[in-house]
Parts: structure tokens; sequence; C-alpha cells
């Protein structure tokens, strides 16, 4: 690999990872993964941090490649970009150009770089679930998005929604109230131990959200003999087609466009007791929508959104919070 390069990283829950890639989609890029996830602080994402991890790894990368090379263009994708990225956005594009000599950089948030993984740059939605769940939509004059506002305040239909559902169902089976589900409770028992010591185990904790997701795939696998279940299932289907229909360009015009729509992250991963529920919505929902395979995931997005600096032009829409250019408005 010799010549220009390209610089992508994903930073997430569990750690960040880098890919570094020649300007040509066409050849394979370099990875590696650092498993320290970057730190939360009073100012937001901790910039310093992000590169005390990322530095060490990109040289790493590029002694793998050989001389003859150069960072041309970078993308940093990172989880919480959009509400915690302050710090970043002030101090990464420098801190690149300082320590590595990319002047072409784009900060975006997770959902930007696991719309352009799943979509690249032509216009459609992508509906992102696992522990939450948020609907990300362009047509490539604007973006729309549509939950992902956390556990308390929505992410319907993902992970943590649908545990959380099947836990209620069991602890009214417990409790003999009406829709309850005898299975979930029995799966309950099996994964946390007994009914009643349930709120103990949830409450104190700092990671409730990923504790009732950890419930999903317990529902299921129980829906296929449980109508209680099934119907969590359905609902929550019913949820992630709002949030798609609510995304997908031009699906609010009289004569509604066709729209792509790409389903991302491991929520998806449980199969047809959902996928079966959300095509049937979807149908209704967004009758004009086609639901297509994802091409790639986040850290494959980032890599996109670095390549289209580098070389045609980025066709995303830019935003203060989610696509960020500096010195592009």
């Amino acid at each position: 690999m010799t010549g220009a390069l390209v610089l992508g990283v994903d930073s997430g829950g569990s750690g960040l990872r880098v890919a570094l890639g020649p300007v040509d989609a066409g050849h394979p890029a370099s990875t590696t993964v650092c498993a320290e996830p970057v730190r939360t602080g009073p100012e937001g994402i901790d910039a310093g941090h992000l590169m005390e991890q990322l530095l060490p790894a990109v040289r790493r990368l590029l002694g793998q490649v050989g001389p003859g090379t150069a960072v041309t263009a970078a993308a940093i994708g990172a989880a919480g970009m959009a509400t915690l990225g302050d710090q970043l956005r002030a101090r990464l594009p420098d801190a690149l150009a300082d320590e590595l000599g990319v002047r072409r950089v784009a900060l975006a948030a997770d959902a930007v770089t696991g719309y352009a993984g799943a979509l690249g740059q032509r216009p459609g939605a992508v509906v992102a679930g696992g522990t939450g769940m948020i609907a990300l939509g362009t047509d490539l004059v604007t973006w729309r998005r549509a939950d992902g506002w956390g556990h308390l305040l929505g992410d319907s239909g993902g992970g943590a929604w649908i545990g959380r559902a099947g836990l209620d169902a069991a602890m009214r089976a417990h409790d003999g109230r009406r829709g309850g589900s005898p299975a979930l409770l029995a799966r309950l028992e099996a994964v946390f131990g007994p009914a009643t010591d349930l709120p103990g185990l949830l409450y104190p904790r700092t990671d409730r959200p990923a504790l009732l997701a950890s419930f999903a795939p317990e529902v299921g696998a129980c829906a296929a003999a449980d109508e209680v279940a099934a119907g969590i299932l359905r609902e929550a289907a019913a949820h992630i087609a709002e949030a798609a229909a609510a995304v997908c360009p031009g699906a609010a015009g009289p004569r509604p466009d066709d729209c792509e729509i790409a389903l991302t992250g491991g929520l998806f991963r449980m199969g047809e007791p959902l996928l079966g529920p959300l095509r049937e919505e979807l149908a209704q929902q967004i009758p004009q929508a086609r639901v297509v395979p994802a091409q790639g995931d986040p850290l494959n997005g980032a890599l996109e959104i670095a390549r289209a600096l580098a070389g045609p032009g980025l066709r995303l829409p830019l935003h203060p919070s989610l696509l960020f250019v500096p010195g592009v408005t």
C-alpha cells in the first residue's frame, strides 16, 4: 500500500476501531482495535484520551504499509458526538494536522458513519438497533432523525425496550396480573434468579439499559410459542417502522418517493421473530420502501466519508453536530 491513504475511526462503548486504507475503495484497508473506550468527562468526550489511543494505532498501521505514504483525509465517528462532541470538534482537527499532517477531517456522529457504511452516499434511511434504537435518513440536502433518546425517553423497539417489556410480562405472571407470561417468568428465573430479587439486581446498576437488553433474546426465543412474547415483538416492530417512516426522504409527500431502508445493529440478529413483523409493519406504514442489505458497518462508513473528502467530494449533508467538516459550511 503506497501513496495517499485515508483514515477511518469508529469510537464506541467497546473501544476504538481504526482503519487505514487507500483512497481507492477497491483496495482493502488495514485495521486495528484499541480495547479501552474513550473517556467522557465534564467537557464531553475526552479529545486528549482519544488521541492518546489513536496516534500509536495509526503509527503502527503506517509502519506496516511502508515508506512513501501519507494520510490525506480522516473521518472520526463517535458515539455521543452529537451531544458530547464539542471538545472533539474544537481540538481534533488541529491535533490531527499537527501529529499526522491531515488537513481534511470530518467528525461525525456514529449514526452518520453507520448510515454511510450501510448506504454510502445515496439518499435513504438507516435504522440502527441495538440496546437502543435510532433512525436516520437523508435526501442529501438535510438529515432527519427519529428516536435515539435513551431508554427513559425513547429508544422504542430497541433491545432495552424489548427486554423491559419482557421482564414486565414476567413480573405480571409472578403476581397473577393480566398480560403476564409464564414462559417469560421461567426465563427470568433461569437467567436472573428469583423474580423478587430482580429489583435489587436491576435498580442499582449503572448499565441498566444493557441489562434490560440482555433479556431481549429471551423474548425472541419465546415468541414462537408464547403470544405475549410475540405481541411484544409486534409492538417493537411497529415502533421501529414508525421511526423509519419519520425519516424516509419523501415519505410524507402527497406522492411518496421510493425509499431504501437498511437495518443495522445486533438487535436484528434476533432474526425472524422480529424481522417477520417488521417487514409487515414497513409494508403497511411505508409501502414505497425497499429494505436493502447494509453494505458495511460504521468503520466502513468512516472510511467512506474520508474517501469522499479525499476524492470525489462529500455528498452527505453537513450538520453542526452530526457531520462537521472544519472550514466548510
